[in-house]
């Protein structure tokens, strides 16, 4: 372990330990070092570390502060890391998807109030009203899935869903330039997934929301399969790789 990488790890644990809480402020450079025994160089080196991941915060002319650790805040920067997936990678991340996408909407079935239905229904609406404006479609698709996931009251869920929709989007987004009757069917899903939670159906709302992202799913694998023009391109290792 570098000395940089045991700093880390000593500041990790000062916030584990309840040491340093979310929003509090780190002791000067110099203090904290000669607390943990390790010099400046290391140490800010870990605190420029502790921020890019979001565990601290540097506020200009105040200090250094523990974040919120909020699952928004840590992990927040998934969606930057989601996007430099390709190939084969997508199909794992839509089966990803599929693992937690039911599971929202089932939960959201049981949590969800006349409010946040709503909502959903305007979404439908834009959809039906948009079917041939890929981009504008897939804005209220996504906003769509936003709201069921927020219904379920599980911010880490959420954050986790949000972080896979930017690169997902893209990829509806695409089926929509080439797939004439994606919207069509993409809106009657949407439509089935609305009747269940309307209905307050835990299990049907959990197999529309099943039947939808496997949907995406199996349109990708046979985007993935096939070499037409403008929707495959192929690394030096002759790995092909979707370019969305």
């Amino acid at each position: 372990m570098s000395l940089t990488d045991m700093a880390i790890a000593r500041i990790r644990e000062l916030i584990r330990a309840g040491a340093l809480p979310p929003g509090s402020r780190l002791p000067p450079e110099r203090q904290l070092a000669a607390e943990l025994g390790l010099s400046r160089n290391p140490m800010r080196e870990a605190v420029k570390a502790l921020v890019v991941a979001r565990v601290l915060e540097v506020r200009r002319g105040d200090g250094t502060y523990v974040t919120s650790l909020t699952p928004g805040v840590l992990l927040g920067n998934l969606a930057g890391t989601v996007e430099l997936l390709t190939g084969d990678t997508l199909v794992e991340l839509i089966q990803t998807r599929r693992l937690l996408e039911p599971a929202a909407t089932e939960l959201a079935a049981a949590r969800i109030d006349d409010a946040t239905l709503a909502e959903l229904a305007r979404h439908l609406d834009a959809m039906r009203a948009s079917r041939h404006s890929p981009e504008q479609f897939n804005l209220h698709d996504a906003a769509f899935h936003r709201t069921v996931a927020a219904a379920t009251g599980n911010e880490t869920l959420v954050t986790l869903l949000e972080g896979i929709a930017g690169r997902t989007l893209r990829a509806r987004v695409r089926r929509g330039t080439v797939d004439g009757g994606a919207a069509d069917r993409a809106v009657a899903e949407h439509e089935a997934i609305h009747r269940a939670l309307a209905a307050r159906d835990v299990p049907l709302a959990r197999a529309a929301a099943l039947m939808h992202v496997t949907t995406t799913e199996n349109w990708l694998r046979t985007h993935l399969r096939r070499p037409e023009d403008g929707d495959r391109a192929t690394t030096p290792a002759g790995t092909a790789r979707v370019a969305l």
